[in-house]
């Protein structure tokens, strides 16, 4: 695609807004989904927070929009601007909804991983003590592998493609509505893997912890939008391995562990009294 396809401004106000208008609707209503949900649950401490597969998957979902949607927000624009900027010309234009939808269809797929690495890990605790019992020191070890993946050039390749819109049109470019999900995906694909391990470490740290959504939110943001993006991105890393280390030697600086643990042995026991 030339260069000279991109269009210095966005030619419809309108449309822009528009676009912009309802990323911060969906963005909204995912967040007071999320919080609601968590105002509501009870108190499970299990992985899966004692939710079944379809729950677990719309609150996923849901999760997605609200903190991914608002960080993709600059690719998306820039898709919407171009293709304006097509039908101007006379060109095939393609919604803005097939590129940003397509999103959520990869991005769903990972929440059923996310599920069923959440069951395991309550079939494999339920079956060992020592899990039991070192269940804050594992949650430190996924923060210190959470940020060693920060620092690795798998990241860095997957966060400049997440920073540089223009450059992900201008090599990545296929027309048609198929052209254009199949870019969604790509793009799509980029985002979870600079920032997946991220949301791994809200197994330790609390899936419905809004603190810390809003706090990853934040993270990737910076990452993706400023100009220190990198740096941010560096500073994260060391700071999750510092915190993860000080968990595995000190199990109760995880925020969870003192009330999670009382709260496991009482359904262990109940569970066993049951049987």
């Amino acid at each position: 695609m030339a260069e000279s396809a991109l269009p210095s401004s966005y030619p419809l106000p309108r449309e822009r807004n528009l676009i912009l208008g309802s990323l911060l609707v969906l963005a909204v209503a995912a967040w007071a989904v999320l919080i609601w949900q968590a105002a509501v649950m009870d108190e499970d401490m299990s992985l899966t927070m004692g939710m079944s597969a379809p729950l677990w998957i719309a609150l996923w979902i849901a999760m997605m929009v609200a903190i991914m949607f608002p960080t993709a927000a600059p690719m998306i624009m820039m898709f919407a601007r171009v293709h304006t900027k097509r039908a101007d010309r006379g060109q095939t234009f393609v919604p803005t909804w097939v590129f940003a939808g397509s999103y959520l269809l990869l991005w769903a797929p990972a929440g059923v991983v996310a599920y069923g690495v959440a069951v395991a890990g309550d079939e494999l605790a339920a079956q060992s003590t020592w899990i039991m019992d070192n269940a804050a020191r594992i949650g430190g070890g996924v923060l210190i592998a959470a940020g060693i993946y920060q620092l690795t050039p798998l990241k860095y390749v997957c966060l400049n493609k997440c920073r540089t819109p223009i450059a992900f049109i201008l090599n990545s470019w296929r027309d048609g509505c198929a052209g254009s999900f199949r870019m969604g995906l790509e793009h799509a694909a980029y985002c979870l893997g600079c920032c997946w391990l991220l949301f791994v470490i809200l197994f330790p740290l609390g899936m419905m912890n809004i603190a810390v959504l809003a706090l990853i939110t934040l993270l990737i943001f910076t990452e993706k939008s400023t100009a220190v993006g990198r740096q941010i991105a560096a500073l994260a890393a060391f700071a999750l391995i510092a915190y993860g280390a000080l968990v595995v030697f000190v199990p109760d600086a995880l925020p969870m562990a003192m009330d999670n643990s009382p709260s496991m042995d009482a359904g262990g026991m109940d569970g066993s009294s049951m049987q």
